[in-house]
């Protein structure tokens, strides 16, 4: 039985796919150009148009799928919400910003999401919404009287006529949709993976819709500017994704349409220098033993023991672990690179009890299903359960395993050069990161305080 729902993501209108796990089907719908896997709607996603949806009938052409023009925009989430007399809401206003800070709720996760450019800001446990005239009244309709405080230091809304993109009206011409075929066919020639070439063929399908009515032909570099402040710093996106739309539009207008455009003066934002995030052993200690499922505890013990990125824990198979030479092979990981890592008995013991007990058919680490892999969003439940259980307060992701596996290293005597090497840097500078958060050469360091 499959589901079909219009959804908006990334900036876009989607047709969001629903159906019992099938890989045949899952291969014949990555054949659709624009095709995506969501994390967030944990399904399919593909092009809200016709040419997309009728190579959709043709995969699901034995079920009743709903006609083309049925598929009106989705409504903003109101009738699902679920009243909590003991949990208050707090909104503070702050410029052309709204700071929201509430319990955690799926069904008003799922109403926050609905809005136009809303984050969650892990670091500081809250909510950011852009602040659009209509948006305040927008939240103090839906949480009603759980909203227990409204602070107002400082109203700037953004105008309505002023927002980067009005997505309902902007919506992709053939031309852009052309555009995006050819940039896709370009990558796979080029053999980009399947998550750098949906990241870049999204980031170039905004930037373009942005564009209009101008052409691709037509875009010149003050654009690209123009682009920057309206669209990524007016709804605070960060660095990171500033720099993917650059490195897609380089991509298109240099290798693709051959473009006048100086693609020189498409400059990339100043970088930034955040410091990785790192546990202590103690720390890391506690997270592992406190998982008592022998698949969970692998899992994370893995991660940590060879500081693998979670792609590269989810892609093992069994055959990659050498239990002869105390090795642990990854194959095919970022930038197309194999690279093999030392691992210990401990962990060789380890692997031996889970594979006795689980008996993984293709993938080291399965899922419900047998034969596929364990899902992503499911390893990071896992570990946000384990910090739960160990009671440490801090937003801890799956990185900062891989953080904190390269900085022990290091403050146990290990060669940066060997250290690069087991993590698959490219550049010994992106190792050196690591020096800088190592605390054993800073406890030497004695602060002239002491002498006063």
């Amino acid at each position: 039985m499959v589901k079909i729902s219009k959804v908006f993501h990334r900036g876009m209108n989607r047709l969001k796919i629903e159906f019992p796990f099938d890989s045949k089907i899952a291969e014949a719908i990555k054949k659709i150009d624009g095709y995506a896997w969501s994390q967030t709607h944990g399904a399919w996603l593909i092009p809200h148009r016709e040419v997309a949806f009728n190579q959709l009938h043709a995969i699901f052409k034995e079920e009743d799928i709903p006609q083309f023009e049925s598929f009106d925009y989705p409504e903003k989430i109101t009738s699902e919400r679920t009243w909590f007399d003991n949990q208050s809401i707090v909104i503070e206003v702050v410029g052309d910003k709204i700071i929201l800070k509430v319990p955690k709720n799926e069904a008003d996760i799922k109403f926050l999401k609905s809005l136009k450019f809303s984050r969650w800001n892990p670091d500081n446990y809250r909510w950011e919404i852009p602040n659009y005239d209509e948006t305040i009244e927008d939240l103090k309709s839906y949480f009603g009287k759980r909203l227990s405080k409204l602070t107002i230091k400082d109203n700037e809304p953004i105008a309505v006529k002023s927002r980067a993109v009005k997505p309902e009206k902007a919506l992709p011409t053939e031309e852009i949709y052309a555009h995006i075929a050819l940039f896709k066919k370009w990558m796979e020639h080029k053999r980009y993976g399947p998550s750098s070439i949906c990241t870049y063929t999204e980031a170039l399908q905004i930037f373009l819709v942005f564009m209009l009515p101008k052409t691709a032909q037509e875009i010149v570099a003050d654009d690209m500017i123009r682009f920057v402040n309206e669209y990524i710093i007016r709804n605070n996106l960060s660095y990171s994704y500033q720099n993917q739309f650059v490195n897609s539009a380089k991509l298109f207008f240099k290798q693709v349409i051959k473009s006048p455009l100086d693609i020189e003066k498409l400059e990339r934002p100043r970088r930034e220098h955040k410091l990785p995030n790192v546990l202590s052993k103690e720390e890391v200690k506690a997270i592992l033993t406190c998982q008592k499922n022998t698949k969970h505890r692998t899992m994370l013990s893995l991660i940590y023991a060879c500081g693998l990125r979670r792609s590269e824990l989810l892609s093992l198979r069994p055959k990659d672990i050498d239990s002869k030479r105390y090795i642990l092979k990854i194959i095919n990981a970022k930038g197309k690179k194999d690279r093999i890592i030392p691992i210990s008995e401990n962990i060789i013991e380890m692997l031996r009890a889970y594979y006795k007990l689980y008996k993984p058919k293709i993938w080291l680490f399965e899922g419900q299903e047998e034969q596929t892999p364990y899902s992503e969003k499911s390893l990071q439940s896992v570990l946000k359960q384990a910090v739960e259980k160990a009671g440490i307060n801090k937003p801890v992701t799956l990185h900062w395993l891989r953080h904190s596996y390269a900085t022990h290293l290091l403050e146990s005597g290990t060669d940066l050069r060997y250290i690069q090497e087991l993590l698959g840097h490219k550049s010994s500078k992106t190792t050196e990161i690591y020096t800088h958060v190592s605390t054993k050469s800073l406890q030497k360091i004695k602060s002239p305080f002491d002498d006063l």
